[in-house]
């Protein structure tokens, strides 16, 4: 089973990225601009895992993720490479149950493509139900480069966090507030269990309070599933802690194993495709 991991227009991640699939599991892993979506015909049809990573995507000029989502959205795919649009053959990747991971930039461009955190929320009417859910502006209004702690919900269908309960990633954003189309959709979505990983303090308990929670996220929500738990997206970025000696204290951690925490993620990504 094939990987692709999607990358240009300001992405810089990919290498990280295609190491941690290599040694989660990942036998054909390819590295494809999207440019080449509309030049040769790129369609993920071809393969069984979909990974967006992050960078800083089109400048951020527009909003992290807005741009490329509108390319994905709106530009035709020549009809001789097949017609139609990225967006169009991405949800029939979704529908198929494959799964999708979005890293920061990368979920941004799921969000704003609709494909998070998917499912109907009856709620959210008019044009807010195409996109229930924005990630804008830090709270504290700058960049953030740390590394954060993460709490997993147990009970979250996500196929990514399967049997993880805590773990540590580094995050380096300036637009990771995720918004709800009301006050009370990210609650929703917590007690739906759509929310798989949430800033915590070192104890595990979730927070709202800077710095653990970096960007001023409602309930320390820092990632989103589709109801299925096949979509994943996140701020922190897992690719960047793929062996144990990437975390800063890494000779005074305990450890278990070469693996870094985010590595765990894309092993419960091929554990999936080999079911």
């Amino acid at each position: 089973m094939k990987t692709l991991i999607l990358s240009g227009f300001g992405t810089n991640c990919e290498r990280e990225t295609e190491y941690a699939c290599r040694s989660a599991g990942g036998k054909t892993v390819e590295i494809r601009h999207i440019s080449e979506i509309y030049t040769r015909g790129v369609d993920p049809s071809a393969y069984g895992f979909l990974v967006m990573i992050g960078g800083f995507m089109d400048g951020d000029d527009l909003g992290g993720g807005r741009a490329c989502a509108n390319r994905f959205r709106h530009r035709a795919i020549p009809e001789d490479l097949g017609g139609g649009t990225f967006l169009e053959r991405l949800r029939r990747f979704v529908d198929d149950g494959k799964p999708v991971l979005g890293i920061c930039n990368g979920f941004q461009v799921l969000v704003k493509c609709g494909l998070l955190p998917g499912g109907a929320d009856p709620s959210i009417t008019g044009e807010a139900a195409a996109q229930p859910v924005t990630i804008t502006n830090n709270a504290g209004g700058r960049f953030e480069d740390r590394w954060v702690h993460l709490r997993v919900d147990p009970r979250s269908p996500c196929i990514f966090t399967q049997g993880i309960e805590r773990i540590e990633l580094p995050i380096r954003h300036g637009e990771g507030r995720m918004l709800g189309a009301d006050d009370g959709l990210l609650p929703r979505l917590v007690e739906r269990h759509q929310v798989p990983l949430r800033y915590s303090r070192e104890d595990g308990t979730p927070t709202e309070n800077y710095p653990a929670n970096p960007n001023g996220s409602a309930l320390g929500a820092a990632s989103l599933c589709n109801p299925r738990g096949t979509v994943m997206g996140l701020m922190p970025h897992p690719e960047a802690f793929n062996h144990y000696t990437n975390h800063p204290l890494w000779a005074r951690r305990p450890r278990n194993g070469e693996d870094g925490d985010g590595l765990r993620l894309f092993r419960n990504a091929y554990a999936y495709l080999g079911r």
